[in-house]
């Protein structure tokens, strides 16, 4: 219950984001805000893309509605960080490469909402095998932008 509970806030939360998405970058006052709405973004993502990733890689029991739950929340907060990359941002574990690239960098971006989608639409159909194949091409795509443009 407290995930569908958290998917529910996460999704409430992410409606009045998309809202603003277009003036949420000016809406930051300090880099340090920036890198951390993006860090916190990333943060939420990753948890319930892991607990997809889990199951997809039978480290943990298949559950199609937990799934589903998991893919709801990814698809909610999966373009929040995008916003805060940018001009003045710079920080964080980002590298400059991120300012400095910024077409291949948004290409890596429109990559994973690819591969993500797919993944989210893996997730609801309910079929562990969709979940499978979808899984591993999402994951590249986080892996790919992590080389390039995140310092460890």
């Amino acid at each position: 219950m407290r995930l569908k509970t958290l998917a529910a806030t996460a999704l409430a939360g992410a409606a009045v984001l998309f809202t603003g998405a277009a003036s949420a970058q000016q809406s930051f006052g300090k880099a340090e805000d920036a890198i951390k709405y993006r860090q916190s973004a990333f943060a939420i993502a990753g948890h319930h893309f892991s607990a997809l990733g889990a199951m997809a890689n039978n480290k943990a029991p298949y559950d199609a509605k937990a799934a589903a739950e998991h893919a709801d929340v990814l698809a909610a907060v999966a373009n929040l960080p995008w916003a805060a990359f940018g001009p003045g941002t710079e920080g964080g574990k980002a590298k400059p490469a991120i300012w400095k690239e910024k077409a291949q960098f948004d290409e890596k971006q429109q990559q994973f909402h690819t591969e993500a989608g797919k993944l989210v639409a893996a997730a609801k159909s309910g079929d562990l095998d969709k979940l499978k194949a979808a899984f591993g091409p999402a994951a590249q795509t986080c892996k790919s932008c992590h080389d390039a443009y995140k310092n460890k």
